[in-house]
């Protein structure tokens, strides 16, 4: 708070409004927020479950790229000490995206990175939809999902298929190099699908399991369905699946990353007894005019 602002800590980010606008407050309570090293824990659970094939340190700090591939995998995560202060690290990401011809990303860990997140705004950097970090118990997604016996069973494999990844770039665009890497770099991972009588897949999703024991993580992603077998119960389907076999690699938690705007997905998983944890922001710099 100055003397002619007050500034407002949002998921979002900041908000600065003018005193002179400010008519009436009201003390809240404060929202229980997770520790924040329990924010950074599942956010280098993620790192590793999502791995980007480019990565570099500044201080603490973890710059990723990965061909453009998700924004998650080319931004970079601010978490801990960057060894200089914070409009130096800024400076310090720029030069090193600059340098490898890509937009400089990063992503804001909230309320962790409320600090990052008010000096990018001060860049003018803009922000991309709010993505939910949600979790749940492991344990809970088995014993509360009923096994469907009127459903194809799910296929467990170690790699994908040529169809895995067919159905996934249909949602996530061409997948270079750097897309498989991060898909297949991890020790403890597994690509679920469900095909109909004729072979044509159904339903696929991504399991990987990171973190020390006990208490892994299980890190859910790209659960997605044919768009002529939705509202068949089939997401439900392959992630019962995906959490038993992380049960058998010491996983307890689980979590999966969503856009707050997806409602329905959003639903989903709020049926599944996954909670938003934290949220972030993936942050772009303002494009810069050629010279």
């Amino acid at each position: 708070m100055t003397e002619t602002e007050l500034t407002l800590a949002t998921a979002q980010g900041t908000l600065r409004v003018p005193l002179r606008e400010v008519h009436r407050a009201k003390r809240v309570p404060a929202a229980r927020r997770p520790p924040a090293a329990d924010v950074i824990a599942l956010e280098l659970a993620a790192n590793d479950a999502w791995p980007a094939p480019t990565q570099a340190r500044l201080g603490s700090w973890i710059l990723r790229a990965a061909e453009n591939w998700t924004g998650r995998a080319n931004a970079a995560l601010p978490i801990g000490d960057p060894d200089r202060t914070l409009e130096a690290a800024i400076d310090a990401v720029e030069q090193w995206y600059a340098a490898k011809g890509q937009q400089p990303m990063i992503n804001t860990p909230m309320p962790l990175a409320a600090p990052v997140n008010a000096a990018l705004d001060a860049r003018g950097w803009t922000s991309r939809p709010l993505v939910l970090v949600q979790t749940g118990a492991v344990q809970s997604l088995i014993s509360d999902v009923e096994a469907r016996r009127d459903l194809p069973p799910v296929e467990l494999a170690d790699s994908p298929t040529d169809a895995w990844l067919a159905m996934v770039s249909a949602h996530k665009g061409r997948l270079p190099a750097a897309a498989r890497h991060i898909l297949t770099a991890v020790e403890d991972v597994v690509f679920a699908s469900v095909q109909d009588e004729n072979g044509s897949l159904l339903g696929v999703a991504r399991g990987a399991v990171t973190g020390p024991a006990p208490g892994r993580w299980l890190g859910v992603s790209l659960v997605q369905t044919a768009p002529a077998a939705r509202r068949r119960g089939l997401g439900r389907h392959v992630m019962r699946a995906v959490a038993q076999w992380a049960t058998q690699r010491g996983a307890v938690r689980a979590y999966l990353q969503v856009e707050e705007r997806n409602t329905a997905a959003v639903a989903l998983y709020q049926g599944l007894g996954f909670s938003t944890h934290h949220t972030y922001l993936t942050r772009e710099a303002p494009l810069r005019a050629a010279s």
